[in-house]
């Protein structure tokens, strides 16, 4: 079966009667608010404005740029233009009646730096460009009403700001903090939660389906075996970020609502308070919180109540001093040696040019973003060892029989 025909029977399937979802369904609990007019403030957001030429035009681009691996239906961005100007008229039918199906999201499991997996959910190059295309009509009305303390997958905003925002509370005296990590998020969202949370500012009926559509989309794992998801969403989606800040944004406006200091970059949240009581008592009760608004879980074993340089932030740690200093976190030096010592191993054929090309841009890359730090004698001891690895790949080439001269 072509690529075509694979997406004419998506289309053909959803205009012959997908499934039904109630207002409740769509929504969640809040359902008056999905249906109710729109305020004065709020931009109108609908299909048609997701659709329009100038909109799909950018996003195309976006992901034209991002690159990234093919889904279920081996569409490959290179391959995606020519596809549209095929496929595309019907597409946007089936997105207009609300008849649109998503294909479904293709799992792929990474390392963790901590040893564990991380799963993500490659979603078709077609369905990439129009999450793009939702993402980005749907950021500039919700990202305005976002907290100050939130930095993550937002516009302007970045991990350094983070991390200086939590050297500030610091210096305010703040030496204590509450590491918070949440169970599993992206597996533990709860579709109906997030959906009335979406519903607060989206009215347009047929979008909200195809946005809980994506949620609930079935995953395909190496095996072929298919998995319908009926709680969290997909890692590696264009929309996942913004869905994951719009139902963060809860606890943001709760610690707000309590008068904290925090930063939160993404799922990984920080709380800067006064003392170890202060912290324990909050950690106690924003834990209840979250699972009784949110339905989300605190992971116990990684969660702590801890002096700042105990603990780590985006990578990065702090010295014990009254002006506190921030430095390269150690566990962030492992990483990197880690990615260097895949690049250099197993790679005797390749040329030292070769391996030193593929090096320098994930180098230039750990270098920005640690780049404010006092990273001085760090990148001395990591100059000498990487040349203690190149040194090691020109002694096994040159004991090769074939490259000995």
């Amino acid at each position: 079966m072509s690529i075509n025909d694979a997406q004419g029977q998506v289309i053909a399937t959803a205009s012959q009667g997908s499934e039904q979802y109630s207002p409740e369904q769509l929504c969640g609990a809040e359902v008056d608010t999905a249906v109710s007019g729109r305020t004065k403030a709020e931009v109108p957001l609908t299909i048609e404005t997701v659709t329009e030429r100038a909109n799909m035009m950018l996003a195309y681009q976006r992901v034209v740029e991002n690159k990234g691996a093919a889904g279920v239906d081996n569409l490959s961005v290179q391959a995606l233009k020519p596809w549209l100007k095929e496929n595309w008229a019907s597409i946007k039918s089936a997105l207009m009646a609300g008849d649109y199906l998503p294909r479904a999201i293709r799992k792929m499991d990474i390392p963790k730096p901590d040893g564990g997996v991380r799963t993500l959910g490659i979603p078709t190059v077609a369905d990439r460009l129009i999450q793009q295309a939702i993402a980005q009509k749907l950021s500039p009305v919700v990202d305005p009403t976002f907290s100050n303390s939130s930095y993550g997958f937002r516009p302007g905003r970045n991990a350094w700001q983070a991390v200086r925002q939590a050297q500030v509370y610091m210096h305010s005296g703040k030496r204590w903090v509450v590491d918070m990590d949440l169970e599993k998020f992206f597996d533990r969202v709860d579709h109906d939660i997030l959906m009335s949370r979406i519903a607060r500012r989206v009215k347009d009926i047929r979008l909200l389906k195809l946005i809980r559509r994506y949620l609930e989309a079935e995953s395909v794992d190496r095996n072929k075996e298919r998995v319908k998801r009926v709680r969290g969403m997909a890692q590696g989606g264009p929309l996942s970020p913004l869905l994951s800040n719009i139902l963060l944004d809860e606890l943001d406006k709760e610690l707000e609502r309590r008068g904290h200091a925090f930063c939160r970059y993404a799922d990984d949240c920080n709380i800067y308070v006064s003392s170890r009581k202060a912290g324990e008592h909050l950690l106690k009760d924003i834990s209840e919180y979250l699972t009784e608004t949110l339905g989300l879980t605190i992971n116990d074993k990684k969660s702590a109540v801890a002096r700042p340089w105990e603990r780590k932030f985006l990578g990065y740690s702090v010295t014990r001093h009254k002006y506190v200093r921030l430095k390269v976190a150690d566990s962030s030096v492992a990483r990197l040696k880690d990615k260097l010592r895949s690049l250099t191993t197993g790679h005797s054929s390749a040329s030292v040019k070769v391996i030193i090309n593929k090096l320098r841009p994930v180098l230039r890359g750990w270098v920005s973003y640690f780049r404010y730090t006092e990273v001085k004698g760090v990148l001395e001891e990591l100059d000498s060892w990487t040349n203690r690895k190149l040194r090691c790949l020109l002694w096994r080439q040159w004991k090769r029989t074939g490259t000995r001269a």
